[in-house]
């Protein structure tokens, strides 16, 4: 627990704290245990690594230090196999009332082996209105064996209900420094030293990013590319023809990461409706169960809808790096930069392009980030921006 947020003094003295109580270690503030939570923070900043922090503190066995994070109890909360820690990840663009009222039943249950039972839902940004609603009185008066923490990635919690946040006791989960990222990736991942470094810079101190950045050669490829659409800019009809490699690029890697698992879920549910089988009523059998074959076909539609989204969103963040860079060289400012090894490419934009024009540029970004979340064709989105880009920067 120490060292996983070492970095947070103040969010670990306030899990252990609740810890503690929740253990009733004497002399431990009672008030300190509340049993639901709001963790928000900027996307990066380890929400769901504290959350899961906590969650082994809770269940953790060893008598001597609480969240030891080395016996039976931490291990599997850590690595997510825990009985009594249920983790909810959404893999769609929202969480519906249908799967928010699966949460509710697991919450009520009793913890099997550990002393409390304890929910995590990360991404709670994510929940309809419906399944706010439906979460609503757990988090109200939960059960006393159950400790519910909500995770949104935001810098504040107004994307999550009123209603919800004035029943939560929130904690800001800050970024972590350069320095802790670069630890996490040289002692879990085994990156270099110089390595972790450029991942820590680029990722903008984002450990899921940095952790792809250095064991995904995917990813290290699509940072180029985007980067690389700032320089073909410059060079006619060559940023449209990248960018329309990016987009199917992106689009196929989002298809083929998770092909494989997209059918092994199709084929489990023809095996458990039989179709294939043969005899009498398997015919009648399999046309009641289309419905069920059709909602699961919506189901992997959306979260292929979501996974794409979200890469196309790193796409832009990196390609708005090359220009933060450029204004950062510009103007001297002496910070560091995000892509610190393409530093001759923003050097090289900033003694052709205006403050007003780099300024300009990173709007058309941010306004491009903005159309993809309303449903935009990327293509068209990326067109767009690259328009206005060169606009920007003067080229006609």
């Amino acid at each position: 627990m120490s060292e996983r947020l070492a970095d947070a003094p103040k969010v670990r003295d306030t899990i252990l704290a609740a810890a503690a109580a929740a253990r009733g270690v004497p002399g431990a503030d009672p008030r300190a245990l509340a049993h639901s939570w709001l963790f928000t923070g900027p996307p990066g900043s380890g929400r769901s690594n504290a959350a899961l922090a906590f969650a082994a503190a809770l269940v953790c066995t060893n008598t001597e230090e609480i969240g030891c994070g080395r016996c039976e109890g931490c291990r599997h909360a850590l690595a997510g196999n825990h009985t009594d820690v249920v983790r909810v990840v959404p893999d769609k663009l929202s969480i519906s009332v249908e799967g928010m009222r699966g949460v509710v039943a697991q919450a009520a249950r009793l913890p099997t082996v550990a002393k409390h039972r304890v929910v995590i839902i990360d991404n709670a940004d994510r929940l309809t209105t419906e399944a706010a609603d439906a979460l609503l009185k757990t988090v109200e008066e939960p059960p006393e064996h159950t400790v519910i923490i909500l995770c949104a990635p935001s810098t504040g919690p107004e994307d999550i209900s009123q209603t919800l946040r004035s029943r939560c006791r929130h904690i800001y989960i800050p970024v972590p420094s350069e320095a802790e990222v670069v630890r996490v990736l040289m002692e879990e991942e085994g990156a270099s030293e110089e390595h972790a470094r450029l991942a820590a810079a680029t990722s903008l101190r984002h450990i899921g990013r940095a952790r792809k950045m250095v064991t995904s050669p995917e990813a290290q490829r699509r940072r180029a590319a985007a980067i690389q659409l700032a320089e073909h800019v410059f060079f006619g009809a060559r940023a449209f023809q990248a960018a329309g490699a990016l987009v199917k690029a992106v689009n196929k890697e989002a298809i083929d990461a998770y092909a494989e698992a997209d059918a092994a879920e199709v084929a489990k549910l023809e095996a458990a409706i039989g179709r294939g089988a043969r005899g009498k009523g398997v015919g009648r059998a399999t046309e009641d169960s289309a419905p069920e074959v059709k909602r699961l076909e919506e189901d992997q539609k959306k979260r292929g809808t979501r996974r794409k989204r979200d890469m196309f969103d790193l796409v832009l963040v990196d390609l708005a790096g090359v220009y933060r860079d450029a204004l950062v060289l510009q103007s001297q400012a002496g910070v560091p930069l995000t892509h610190p090894d393409f530093e001759g490419l923003s050097a090289e934009i900033a003694q052709r392009v205006s403050q007003e024009g780099l300024v300009e540029c990173l709007d058309a970004v941010g306004q491009c980030r903005e159309r993809l979340g309303q449903n935009v064709m990327p293509a068209v989105a990326f067109n767009g921006m690259l328009g206005r880009i060169r606009l920007a920067c003067g080229v006609r």
